[in-house]
């Protein structure tokens, strides 16, 4: 099913004002209604190499994946729609490419990346992620975040050792506790949600929510939500302003209408259009 005249797509990404390269990507197949946005971390350009794998793995492994499968088919022998296994099975092979290539050759050695993928189908909206990036909602109004961060910080907040005010002058914000490559095996944290028309979603890096706060960005949403790529420019350019100490990267994904899966003979019809 293309969903490509049911979401609307933007992304913008800056190597900020510190950095002298960007280490995100960002990838999006607006067809297959998927989104995947990476930080890559490590020295020299590893960190860079690490995210375009990711995103480039996931985009094509996922699209060949679909171009066979509807996501909501059902596995005949779990009885479970296959959506979150095929996610997790092109992040685990986005993992193993990383690593081996990490392993194999000494300046990729210790790179890895965080990760969020977004996978929309049958009103629906299923995410996988690793670190600390993030995903956002807004809906009819209200701002909120989707995502848990794996961070030290997170778990520090959770256990109670610190607020959530003082986290945001904590000096080891950037401490994952989970990303993608830098171990042989890794657990995404997949869940799913339901979709409604009007929804504004935003995929980031750490860049955007450790210059601006949550409350600015939600309101940058509201404000200028009408105009999605307007709105990518301007919260990058809020980061780079409050001193953008990282590369920062967004997407923004619209939900047009609603979009659900095809059924019964319908879906043998598109199956064997495919």
């Amino acid at each position: 099913m293309d969903l490509s005249q049911a979401l609307e797509i933007v992304s913008s990404t800056d190597p900020g004002m510190v950095r002298s390269h960007n280490e995100d990507s960002v990838a999006a197949d607006a067809a297959n209604g998927l989104v995947v946005l990476a930080d890559g971390m490590g020295g020299y350009n590893a960190g860079e190499v690490a995210s375009g794998m990711a995103t480039t793995v996931i985009i094509t492994e996922m699209q060949q994946a679909l171009a066979s499968v509807q996501p909501n088919a059902v596995d005949e022998k779990t009885r479970q729609e296959i959506a979150a296994r095929l996610v997790r099975e092109q992040v685990l092979k986005a993992n193993t490419s990383i690593y081996q290539a990490a392993q194999s050759q000494p300046q990729y050695a210790g790179m890895g990346t965080t990760l969020v993928v977004c996978l929309f189908f049958d009103n629906r909206l299923l995410v996988a992620h690793l670190g600390d990036s993030r995903l956002y909602l807004l809906r009819n109004g209200e701002f909120k975040q989707v995502t848990r961060d794996h961070s030290l910080l997170q778990e520090q907040i959770d256990s109670g050792l610190i607020t959530p005010e003082q986290a945001k002058h904590a000096q080891h914000k950037n401490l994952v506790t989970r990303a993608l490559g830098i171990d042989p095996s890794v657990e995404p944290e997949i869940h799913e949600y339901p979709v409604a028309a009007g929804d504004i979603y935003l995929l980031c890096s750490d860049g955007l929510c450790d210059m601006v706060d949550d409350e600015d960005i939600g309101m940058t949403l509201q404000a200028l939500g009408g105009n999605l790529k307007l709105c990518a420019q301007q919260l990058v350019q809020m980061a780079n302003d409050n001193g953008g100490r990282d590369n920062v990267s967004v997407i923004l994904v619209r939900v047009l209408r609603e979009y659900p899966a095809a059924r019964g003979v319908m879906a043998k019809v598109f199956a064997w259009l495919k």
